[in-house]
């Protein structure tokens, strides 16, 4: 998740001045699971690994459910914690750009709806995309900046649907397809 975040970054030339470091380690912990991960900037690249070093140049305490929010003070190099902050949060594509690149990376999994449709309500009233063609259909509907966190990855679909931000229609396996898409699309597995 933390890879296919830093690479949206990249796409959307959002905090390139972190990304292009050529120097730091990150270490990131989920606050409420025993998760970690290790960010390291160098001459080659970004890399991202399970674990902790024994000796990051900064750590950060965050909440992965709410995109990488900080819940806890960092520890360590402060210039390398606020640019690993902002590289986790990239802008939001366009609620419509994300759903036509959710259904491209997942139309062909064992199950999916035949169609995907996302409405939403904007400046001119009901909106909605529709994307695929067949029998079956598969409906979610909610806010454009929901609409588009839940297909770009950058929220989880159970939980935004659990707080109530996010409605759909259709049948119980469908919903489990769609939540195996979901994570295809946020854990890029």
């Amino acid at each position: 998740m933390i890879g296919r975040t830093l690479r949206d970054s990249a796409r959307a030339g959002h905090a390139l001045e972190t990304l292009r470091r050529t120097t730091g380690t990150a270490a990131i912990r989920s606050h409420d699971t025993p998760q970690t991960a290790t960010i390291s900037f160098g001459e080659s690249g970004v890399d991202v690994a399970g674990g902790i070093p024994a000796e990051p140049d900064t750590t950060l305490t965050v909440d992965l459910n709410a995109r990488f929010a900080p819940v806890e003070d960092f520890s360590g190099d402060a210039d390398l914690a606020g640019g690993v902050v902002r590289a986790l949060t990239p802008p939001l594509p366009d609620w419509r750009e994300a759903a036509q690149r959710f259904w491209e990376a997942t139309r062909s999994l064992p199950g999916i709806p035949d169609v995907l449709i996302a409405v939403t309500e904007g400046p001119e009233g009901l909106e909605q995309a529709v994307l695929g063609d067949g029998l079956t259909q598969y409906l979610i509907a909610g806010a454009p900046e929901t609409l588009a966190g839940v297909f770009s990855g950058a929220d989880d679909l159970v939980a935004v649907l659990s707080s109530g931000a996010l409605g759909i229609q259709g049948t119980l396996s469908q919903l489990s397809v769609m939540t195996g898409a979901s994570w295809k699309v946020r854990y890029d597995v």
